[in-house]
């Protein structure tokens, strides 16, 4: 049986020492909750940890936040689409927008609900994910700002999350002289200016952050610990948060080569034949853990002397040589993560999930 644990005390070793940082900084700050996959003991952690406020891309993920502790200010992160629009205002305090219908539609719903939602405008900065474009924002914005019970508490952008564009102190900048350039002209006050996610941390931990950023978004650097522009952990982080265990259930002698006519597997996938490895063996095991869980590509063997020669819908094939660790059928096989594998961990509903 494979599982997942948590390790509670490396989680909260790193919630301390953003916490400190931020502090440090003078910015406030938000945990991205989506990694969890809505999993509630998981969440539960974070709130039990003093988060109080948590950023997710589903709905029901904020519902169930507001179920733990409705004191919790939940935000949604990413354009919210018009059939959702009643369950996001009700379970959502704040919501990235960037298109002007919907937040039109965001308003006539807070008012149906009579309830005061905070709106972040997202601002294109070079991905070309979501944002309105710079040049655009100011009318944007006089379109929105007077809409009953709504209230726009900051702009906001994302960087490094489709085209690979890396946040910089010019864009940052950027971001905060059209906070000046809207509030000047409006004479409103607008709080927040939300710089990104875990990929712009090094900018603050280096000093090189613009003064009037003051809030963010982060995910991936809480529970991986990791500096992505350098992709190393963070000295004084943890990078083993999250654990995979997956049990040996076959470990078999067995020849390196396949045996007979070869045509694409299931994943359209034709092995390739090095004819040196002829009569050559190795020791295989078999794990209780496959495609349909996680892709191999995002494990991270916590033993490096063996190799994932590849994977079925259900199970992962190693190469463990001539197996010197001695390992055998019923032993856990443990595996470090990437982000991505963590979250396809976490979205498996055949995956236990534990905490340590």
């Amino acid at each position: 049986m494979a599982f997942l644990n948590l390790y509670k005390d490396k989680l909260k070793n790193n919630f301390e020492f953003l916490k400190n940082k931020f502090n440090e900084n003078g910015v406030s700050w938000g945990v991205v909750s989506k990694l969890l996959c809505g999993n509630r003991r998981y969440i539960k952690e974070l709130i039990d940890l003093g988060v109080d406020e948590i950023h997710d891309s589903r709905i029901s993920n904020l519902a169930k936040v507001k179920e733990i502790n409705p004191n919790v200010q939940t935000v949604y992160i990413k354009p919210p689409s018009k059939r959702n629009l009643s369950d996001m205002v009700k379970y959502a305090d704040v919501s990235l927008n960037s298109e002007l219908n919907t937040i039109r539609w965001i308003s006539d719903e807070a008012v149906k609900q009579d309830k005061k939602h905070k709106i972040i405008i997202m601002v294109e900065t070079g991905d070309l994910r979501e944002g309105v474009m710079g040049d655009h924002l100011v009318d944007f914005y006089s379109k929105v700002f007077e809409l009953p019970n709504l209230e726009i508490i900051g702009l906001g952008t994302n960087l490094n999350c489709l085209n690979g564009v890396m946040p910089s102190a010019d864009k940052l900048i950027q971001l905060s002289l059209y906070k000046q350039i809207i509030e000047l002209k409006f004479n409103k006050e607008i709080p927040w200016v939300s710089a990104g996610t875990s990929v712009t941390i090094p900018l603050m931990l280096h000093k090189q952050l613009p003064k009037g950023v003051n809030h963010f978004r982060i995910g991936e650097t809480l529970y991986f610990g990791n500096d992505l522009f350098e992709e190393k952990i963070i000295e004084g982080m943890k990078g083993d948060v999250f654990e995979l265990n997956a049990e040996i259930i076959e470990m078999q002698e067995k020849p390196l080569l396949p045996m007979g006519t070869l045509a694409a597997n299931p994943q359209g996938e034709v092995a390739e034949m090095d004819e040196s490895l002829y009569g050559k063996t190795s020791y295989r095991a078999i794990l209780d853990i496959g495609l349909l869980d996680v892709d191999p590509k995002y494990l991270v063997p916590e033993d490096g002397k063996f190799e994932i020669l590849g994977a079925s819908s259900d199970m992962i094939i190693l190469n463990l040589r001539e197996n010197p660790q001695g390992y055998k059928v019923g032993d856990l096989i443990r595996f470090h993560l990437k982000y991505m594998g963590a979250l396809a961990i976490l979205n498996s509903s055949y995956i236990e999930k534990r905490v340590v």
